[in-house]
């Protein structure tokens, strides 16, 4: 590792939820908003130092307490207790990308049943939407297999593209882009905290996607206008205006509510399978912010993470919320020996959703339980295959230079 990168990636492994926080800010929002001279600027400067103080405390005092400077060497020298990981994570992503492509031909997760207020009654949505937190869970156990020495760095990049490539698929299936982000967002960190993905790739893929984006926006446009669904008149470049997005939170006595779901209603939600109770109500926060906002029940809108937790929590719940998923992360990484396959999963189940900045809050609280209860057997194959304690016949494999990171 060069000594360019020794910083951000020092930054990211001691601070993952602070660093996590403040990239696309520091990247794509404020730039934007000081570019296009957005009078809310200083609002979501405000936000984002509430934010940053929770996550920050938090995980400063963890390094305090814990000082864990070698839970990735830990999670290497584990590299004999699971041989057959990789097979696992293969067969996880294999599973995953048929039932999130069947899964949405089948209508589920497209803007047409969103559009229609509607679930999609096929077996097929049903079943595959069991699994639609599997893709969270593959690419936790191919970072899992890399850095165990199961897997190569080629295969591991091999199997990212793969399951990356399902995603863009899926945006010309559902019409809908937001997956795309987050889920890309979720790689890149995932695997820059893990340190299985470069630095500079990173930034050369953040590149790619800026340059391709107006294509994936047109053509997504294209779909929807095709299928009867009227769009907007704003431009790739305005839809990235998140800037916006976020200040739009800045109008509202806080907190609001909107009949979010309650923290009484989250073991219903994230605990039981629609398949199993199919009368409960359907659960989108987005769409019953849209309507107090003066939309339609069928269209959906959030203030991104950050501003949906201060529209529905007030600024108090924003130093909360970001303080309490930096302990969840700091616990993950460093309590005990470094995290074995399935503390990476909970670990990458945890950025993938309520860490995104993109996403919906508190539908992604919902949305962790759910993709948790979901992984459970995988994880019981995991155990399943877990090797007894190396006695020394079966020595380790070697361990890539790459990994061992100077922090």
């Amino acid at each position: 590792m060069t000594k360019s990168q020794s910083l951000p990636l020092a930054l990211l492994q001691c601070y993952p939820v602070t660093t996590l926080l403040l990239a696309p800010y520091a990247v794509l929002i404020v730039p934007m908003a000081v570019i296009n001279h957005n009078p809310g600027t200083g609002f979501i400067l405000e936000l984002l130092a509430l934010a940053m103080a929770g996550a920050t405390l938090v995980e400063t005092a963890a390094l305090l307490i814990w000082r864990r400077k070698t839970w990735r060497q830990e999670t290497i020298s584990t590299r004999t207790d699971h041989p057959k990981i990789f097979l696992i994570a293969r067969l996880v992503a294999i599973g995953s990308m048929i039932a999130d492509v069947a899964g949405t031909m089948a209508g589920r997760g497209t803007i047409f049943t969103q559009v229609s207020g509607t679930v999609a009654a096929s077996p097929v949505a049903s079943a595959s939407a069991l699994v639609a937190g599997w893709k969270y869970v593959a690419f936790a156990l191919l970072l899992s297999s890399f850095l165990t020495g199961r897997a190569r760095r080629g295969a591991f990049y091999r199997w990212t593209l793969a399951l990356i490539g399902v995603q863009v698929c899926l945006v010309f299936l559902t019409a809908i882009s937001a997956p795309l982000i987050g889920y890309l967002t979720f790689v890149f960190a995932a695997g820059l905290i893990l340190g299985a993905i470069r630095f500079r790739y990173v930034v050369v893929a953040v590149a790619v996607l800026f340059l391709v984006w107006p294509t994936i926006f047109n053509a997504r446009n294209e779909i929807r206008v095709a299928n009867g669904i009227a769009v907007s008149d704003n431009s790739a470049i305005d839809r990235l205006r998140f800037d916006t997005q976020l200040t739009r939170a800045s109008g509202f006595e806080v907190p609001v509510d909107v009949g979010q779901p309650r923290i009484a209603d989250f073991p219903r939600y994230g605990l039981v399978p629609r398949i199993v109770d199919r009368e409960r109500p359907l659960i989108s926060t987005g769409a019953k912010i849209n309507q107090h906002l003066g939309g339609s029940a069928t269209s959906s809108f959030n203030f991104l993470t950050l501003g949906t937790v201060y529209f529905l929590d007030g600024p108090v719940g924003v130093v909360i919320y970001y303080g309490l998923w930096a302990l969840v992360v700091a616990s993950l990484l460093s309590v005990g020996r470094g995290p074995g396959p399935v503390r990476l999963c909970l670990l990458c189940l945890v950025i993938a959703g309520p860490l995104v900045w993109v996403s919906t809050y508190p539908d992604t609280v919902i949305g962790l339980l759910q993709h948790t209860v979901s992984a459970s057997p995988v994880f019981l194959a995991i155990m399943l295959s877990k090797r007894e304690k190396n006695t020394g016949r079966h020595p380790a494999p070697a361990l890539d230079p790459h990994l061992a990171l100077r922090v």
